[in-house]
């Protein structure tokens, strides 16, 4: 115990002075302290294909590290601790975001120290990523394009959870998205979720995107509900973008009565999962995409839906269900349907379900997408 505590006064000290980048050499100089010869952090590439190790600490782990058919990624994929006969691997989470795993060379452990040292040190890499650059260079497999850069930049983290609620989402192609995005926030009882999906691509694509998210961040923050954050957002953009449109969900999920209250501008309808089964027929369109409003004379119309505890929702744009394979048959949302209800049937973790989705759908193209695809995954226990 004494010498774990020294490792977490060493860790802390970074808190107050240095970079992400530090945090390796100090973790390598550390690892005697846990019992371990070495102490590497991985991190997982944008893609969600491989795990990285952050430079600066052991020499010998200089290679990524496939997330599937691998313990370390067996420790990602599942948040839980993975070993062998010499090596251990605990699952860094910033909440419920995943980070990566901190691999320590170790043949005997004590899982509860080791635990707490993985949670500092994912706080230390979200803290400190800020301040420079290293973990970018880290996840980053290949150039991002300029307008994926901006998007990125505008995303909250891609997991958050709170008392029961979990919402997840992904997008590819990760290093050239421009029209697709997402947002949430949790302000008490209520999940805020919103899915974007910006005619377009490229710079003029992210452009229009950024606006939009900032002015739903605006309309949110400022307390106006659905009505007057759609009208909000569809005003600025019809003043800046004039002919542009964005098709969207806006929604919002009380967390203690499981009520969802959402306008669908354009958007296809989420899809419901529940006991298995799907539940669809939601109504779709419900408002004209943002930007297009006033070809219509009448406000966009708000639709309730009442959720059951362990329902799932599933907000996706057209790229996911629209994507096709080489003979040209789409993708569909039956297969989507099936794909998620089997993967959810095996339990697992939401996060990994969604980085599951994407890569099949990068599969199904394969691997060039003719379309922007994002989809976000709502989970409630009630």
């Amino acid at each position: 115990m004494p010498e774990a505590m020294e490792a977490v006064r060493r860790l802390l000290d970074l808190r107050h002075r240095g970079r992400a980048e530090d945090l390796p050499a100090l973790l390598h100089d550390a690892a005697p302290l846990l019992g371990a010869a070495t102490a590497t952090v991985l991190l997982v590439d944008y893609a969600q294909v491989q795990l990285c190790p952050l430079p600066g600490g052991d020499p010998a782990a200089a290679s990524p590290v496939l997330v599937d058919g691998t313990p370390a990624g067996e420790a990602f994929t599942t948040a839980r601790v993975t070993t062998s006969d010499e090596c251990v691997w605990l699952p860094l989470l910033h909440g419920a975001e995943r980070l990566g795993v901190l691999e320590l060379r170790t043949r005997a452990a004590d899982f509860d120290e080791l635990e707490v040292i993985a949670a500092l040190v994912a706080e230390l890499i979200a803290s400190r990523r800020g301040y420079g650059d290293a973990v970018e260079h880290t996840r980053r497999r290949e150039p991002m394009q300029l307008a994926a850069e901006i998007v990125w930049n505008q995303l909250p983290p891609l997991t958050f959870a709170v008392d029961g609620t979990m919402v997840t989402a992904v997008l590819e192609p990760c290093y050239d998205v421009g029209g697709d995005a997402f947002d949430y926030a949790a302000n008490g009882d209520v999940l805020h979720v919103g899915l974007f999906d910006t005619v377009g691509h490229g710079i003029a694509a992210s452009a229009l995107t950024t606006l939009t998210l900032n002015t739903y961040r605006n309309a949110r923050r400022s307390g106006l509900g659905l009505t007057d954050t759609y009208l909000s957002i569809d005003k600025w953009i019809r003043a800046q973008y004039p002919g542009s449109f964005v098709t969207a969900i806006l929604a919002e999920l009380d967390t203690v009565t499981g009520q969802y209250r959402r306008i669908s501008a354009g958007h296809p309808a989420e899809l419901l999962l529940r006991d298995g089964e799907a539940h669809n027929g939601w109504p779709t369109p419900t408002a004209l995409p943002l930007g297009l409003a006033t070809m219509l004379n009448r406000p966009p119309r708000v639709t309730t839906e009442q959720l059951t505890p362990g329902d799932t929702l599933v907000l996706y744009t057209d790229g996911i269900t629209e994507a096709r394979d080489r003979a040209g048959a789409l993708f569909g949302l039956d297969r989507l349907t099936a794909f998620l209800s089997g993967q959810l049937a095996q339990g697992l973790p939401a996060p990994e379900v969604m980085r599951r989705l994407i890569h099949t759908i990068v599969s199904y193209e394969q691997g060039e997408l003719r379309d922007d695809a994002t989809a976000a995954m709502i989970r409630w226990k009630g």
